[in-house]
């Protein structure tokens, strides 16, 4: 096998025998081989769409199939063959519309692709073609190959937000032309570095349609976030705990337990949902549980009720709980009990037969709910507290949080930070520092959390709209990008972030294995992008 799409890949350049996420190699195989059939079926709906053929299931499907392969989110090998075999069929579908129009077959394998039998559950032959077809072997130039990584796992990210919206009815089918002609062209040998390039910044601009569109599918479906404070404790009763990202099966969850007495947990990204207007109704919807995906071993081993894990991330879940954990949507774990169709009753009868919480633990509360229109309605004091001076200075600290050392590092920077200075936070970064008391400046917060990693469309807006106010150029704002990643859909918005020409950011814990010196120098020399040192150089180096 070979997977270096994660920060914490082994060695800082590649998982060969065993994915660090616990990923077994025939199922890094298998992911291989769904994204070479999605090739295959891209190379044919490119050129339907250029004679004006084109498919929403099709494209749905697409979404729900690369998402599939993102860090964390499906171990059960299983469940790749009838994706595979899902993107060959639409592939022959989609060509056989496109046969009366006198427009031939690709001339590509990919496009000729035929999956090996499967008989029986031998997923052997799929295996191995898998690895012929493995993500780092593509391209002979290395910092090609390099922009080819970075596109590919930035359309994985893509692809998570687009089927986010899609469940909420949100669409539009340039996000899905973008993956085609980009998934199309990464088969190709004769692109030069420019129009890989021009592929790169395309994605950031597809992704930010994507995640514009889910923002609109979460905001009109459960309204925009309002400031809340949320519980990090505990009352006595039964319980359940919802962890991943997805707003639409907590909805439904809820809905499912009403009456029932049971409480409603977030873990990890979900905190940011009790911010919304319509989730909060919900009476036993009481607290957030735990901290970022990589403590729920620790965690998910504590808790005295159901799981759900609805989308990434997922860990190999330990004995201990794993009667007690269920994966639903994309989401799976060998021998973990998987529940489709939104039907959650088994969940539910799970959590009724566990013990529950069996006294009440009041750990105060952490406050969530600072997307844009929250941030924006107190612009007018924001803008009077800058000019001022009793506000200095805007840290943006977010992103991916993960197991691997140095993710200190944003603790210690949220702490030394000046206290002129406000922190904007986002996805399960926050984790790190998502407790702290840090006070606030002439009422304003000096801590906001904007949501979830998806809500960087809520800071982008942000940052757009204080540089209207101030009639400057986003990257003249006294704002600083302070960044972690971990995974792919971490990509897709540092890729977006760059197509919006937003420059000086700072990356860490450290700078991903795909990433070749010469695409690094050209992040550098056009982006002033540069990876965190310590937190005391980083501020001086910002504050002065």
């Amino acid at each position: 096998m070979f997977c270096n799409q994660c920060e914490q890949t082994a060695k800082g350049t590649g998982c060969t025998q065993l994915g660090v996420c616990g990923k077994q190699p025939d199922v890094a195989a298998l992911q291989d081989l769904l994204i070479y059939a999605c090739q295959g079926l891209a190379c044919v709906a490119h050129a339907a769409a250029e004679k004006g053929v084109q498919d929403k299931d099709t494209d749905l499907f697409l979404y729900k199939a690369v998402f599939s392969t993102l860090t964390n989110v499906n171990f059960d090998a299983a469940r790749f063959v009838p994706l595979i075999h899902k993107a060959v069929e639409l592939r022959i579908c989609m060509q056989a519309k496109l046969n009366p129009l006198g427009v031939p077959a690709p001339d590509c394998d990919a496009a000729r692709f035929t999956p090996a039998p499967s008989d029986n559950g031998d997923l052997a032959g799929l295996v191995k073609q898998g690895e012929t077809h493995a993500i780092n072997a593509v391209d002979p130039n290395a910092d090609i190959q390099s922009l080819k990584q970075t596109v590919i796992y930035g359309i994985k990210g893509v692809a998570a937000y687009a089927d986010h919206a899609a469940l909420l009815g949100q669409y539009d089918p340039t996000v899905a032309a973008y993956i085609y002609e980009a998934f199309a062209k990464a088969l190709r040998t004769d692109l030069d570095l420019g129009a890989w390039v021009d592929l790169a910044m395309r994605c950031g601009t597809a992704n930010l349609k994507a995640m514009e569109l889910l923002d609109a599918g979460n905001t009109g479906a459960y309204g925009h976030p309002v400031p809340t404070a949320v519980p990090i404790g505990h009352r006595k009763g039964k319980c359940i705990l919802v962890s991943g990202h997805d707003l639409k099966d907590l909805e439904t969850l809820l809905k499912q337990t009403e009456g029932k007495g049971i409480d409603i947990y977030t873990h990890g990204e979900m905190l940011p949902t009790h911010g919304y207007p319509k989730l909060k109704a919900y009476k036993h919807f009481f607290g957030h549980y735990g901290t970022a995906w990589q403590n729920q071993i620790k965690e998910f081993a504590a808790f005295p009720g159901a799981i759900l894990m609805t989308t990434n991330c997922i860990q190999k879940p330990a004995s201990a709980y794993l009667p007690n954990i269920f994966t639903t949507g994309l989401v799976g774990w060998p021998g973990a009990v998987h529940v489709a169709g939104g039907d959650f009753s088994a969940v539910i009868k799970r959590a009724l037969e566990l013990p529950g919480f069996t006294d009440d633990l009041d750990r105060g509360t952490v406050n969530v709910g600072f997307g844009r229109n929250t941030v924006m309605s107190v612009a007018p004091a924001v803008i009077d507290a800058v000019k001022a001076g009793k506000i200095r200075h805007f840290f943006l600290v977010g992103g991916c949080d993960g197991a691997k050392p140095g993710r200190n590092y944003y603790t210690e920077f949220v702490e030394k930070a000046p206290k002129d200075t406000v922190i904007l936070t986002l996805a399960c970064g926050k984790f790190r520092f998502f407790d702290k008391q840090l006070g606030d400046i002439g009422g304003i917060p000096r801590l906001l959390d904007i949501g979830q990693c998806n809500d960087a469309y809520s800071a982008i807006q942000i940052a757009v709209a204080l540089a209207g106010a101030f009639k400057c150029g986003v990257n003249e704002l006294p704002l600083s990008l302070i960044l972690s990643w971990y995974e792919q859909k971490a990509v897709a918005i540092l890729l977006t972030l760059l197509s919006l020409g937003i420059k000086n950011i700072r990356l860490g814990p450290s700078l991903p294995a795909f990433i070749t010196p010469n695409v690094l120098a050209f992040l550098v020399e056009n982006f002033n992008i540069k990876p965190i040192t310590t937190p005391d150089e980083d501020l001086k180096a910002i504050l002065g």
